[in-house]
């Protein structure tokens, strides 16, 4: 079995995984697994990338032990980015995360130079303060003699180039940073110059399925192994999960993709930055072959992947199918929060935060099975409203809603989701965004012809489970 090796970084943890046909399905086996968080620097919140640098050549090691590879992709989070002096291969900083507080109160100066409307008809993304057109603009508020200095990189394309690959940044992951024309997908240098952003800072883009060249040979070495190709995946882990969304019918569907983030949209030809579109907090990120994932930005396993940390802080050690149980016991419907809110954005507390925000407009949930209730009750109904928006953006139904990724494993929340929309939810596979990235590389090598035929690949290769709408608590959710 010719196998490919991926690299999925997500905001709390990261994998490698190798993977291959065999028998004519998609194998898989995880061969390194690490924690990824962001900590305090000075007062800020940055990543350890040297860390995760490591962690990556570790997953190397062990996937040639475990096989051969012939080649390497990497996807993890969008929109953050890592700054490199000429000629370097280590950032001249930690990088900050999307959670750092520093955007804050940034948008009304960058909408002073290129106003709010204006920059959405252009890029098409979605106004979320952790746009890298925002932090880019913060940096250069905070320390504009180092961007003048350097150039940036997005994290994917950080680590590959770190570990001796190519000095480029990926598209699906660069559309996430609100300064790529949407239409013509590359950097819209009108807006970069009214921002007062130097033209340096910007790398060469590419296009997912390109080289991003190999393991530098010191490093290769050092791990006694070839020097390994990489290939530029879909770079941004949601641009890698919808690739592996397994429909097969030839028409657009509706997907979710369900992880910390949890991302409802449909895959479409071009984008639609309209302004009906601004005004849903819809966004126009790339995809793979070009496509445009139109999507909106809902708060996802983070809510309770936050709570489970807070009760582990205060000696309550939950597992997530234990948090699950309690949820399942409690009262249906009771409480309610808003999951796209800002306030849920930054760590820490988020039970409290969760229980006082429901109090605002109704209940107060009081123990861990009523938070967790009212995060599914919320993220359900908060699903169906924006699945109805897009469909009233798009001017179609959508027969059935597809979701993909880690999030599935709550059983319980799909069945909700299910009943609220009112269609069945086909949930699967679960490691999605791994798939995703290698079918990307697969493409690159001509083993499957396109992104059509990969898609064949997932659905003959992955169980889906089906969840039906529970007439009762269909009614009950349109009552709410």
């Amino acid at each position: 079995m010719k196998s490919y090796l991926a690299f999925d970084l997500g905001a709390s943890s990261g994998r490698a995984i190798l993977g291959g046909v065999e028998n004519g399905r998609l194998a898989l086996r995880e061969v390194h697994r690490f924690p990824n968080n962001g900590r305090k620097v000075g007062g800020d919140l940055r990543w350890d990338i040297a860390g995760l640098r490591d962690e990556l050549a570790t997953g190397i090691r062990k996937a040639f032990a475990a096989g051969a590879p012939v080649s390497m992709g990497i996807d993890t989070w969008g929109v953050d980015y890592a700054l490199f002096a000429p000629g370097s291969r280590e950032p001249v900083e930690e990088p900050f995360t999307y959670r750092d507080d520093r955007t804050a109160k940034i948008r009304p100066v960058a909408f002073a130079r290129v106003p709010q409307d204006e920059l959405y008809r252009r890029t098409g993304i979605q106004d979320m303060a952790f746009n890298t057109v925002f932090q880019l603009v913060a940096h250069a508020e905070r320390d504009p003699e180092t961007l003048k200095k350097t150039t940036f990189l997005h994290i994917p394309d950080a680590l590959g180039y770190m570990l001796g690959g190519t000095f480029d940044t990926e598209y699906t992951d660069a559309s996430t940073s609100g300064l790529i024309d949407a239409r013509r997908r590359e950097w819209d240098w009108e807006i970069i110059d009214r921002l007062g952003l130097p033209r340096t800072l910007f790398p060469a883009l590419v296009m997912p399925g390109s080289s991003g060249g190999a393991l530098g040979a010191e490093l290769a070495a050092r791990l006694g192994v070839p020097r390994l190709p990489i290939v530029k995946v879909g770079s941004h882990d949601t641009a890698s999960a919808v690739a592996a969304v397994p429909d097969t019918t030839g028409e657009e569907f509706a997907y979710m993709s369900l992880g910390t983030w949890a991302l409802l949209g449909a895959e479409l030809a071009e984008p639609c930055p309209t302004p009906a579109a601004a005004r849903a907090h819809f966004t126009n990120e790339g995809g793979l072959d070009r496509t445009i994932r139109f999507l909106t930005n809902i708060m996802g396993c983070w809510l309770f992947q936050e709570c489970r940390r807070a009760w582990q802080e205060q000696g309550r050690d939950l597992s997530f199918s234990e948090m699950e149980t309690l949820a399942a016991k409690c009262e249906a419907l009771r409480f309610r929060i808003d999951p796209k809110s800002e306030e849920f954005l930054a760590p820490g507390n988020m039970p409290e935060r969760i229980a006082a925000a429901a109090a605002r407009t109704g209940e107060r949930p009081e123990s861990a099975g009523e938070i967790v209730r009212c995060v599914y009750d919320s993220l359900a109904l908060c699903v169906r409203d924006e699945l109805r928006t897009l469909e009233a953006l798009r001017g179609r139904r959508y027969p059935a809603l597809h979701i993909v990724g880690g999030g599935i494993q709550a059983e319980l929340l799909m069945q909700l989701v299910s009943d609220a929309c009112g269609i069945p939810v086909l949930a699967g596979p679960v490691e999605a965004t791994a798939i995703g990235n290698l079918l990307a590389q697969m493409i690159a090598a001509g083993e499957l012809a396109d992104l059509a035929a990969a898609r064949r690949l997932v659905a003959a290769s992955f169980d889906v489970k089906t969840y039906r709408p529970r007439d009762d608590m269909k009614r009950r959710f349109d009552r709410f």
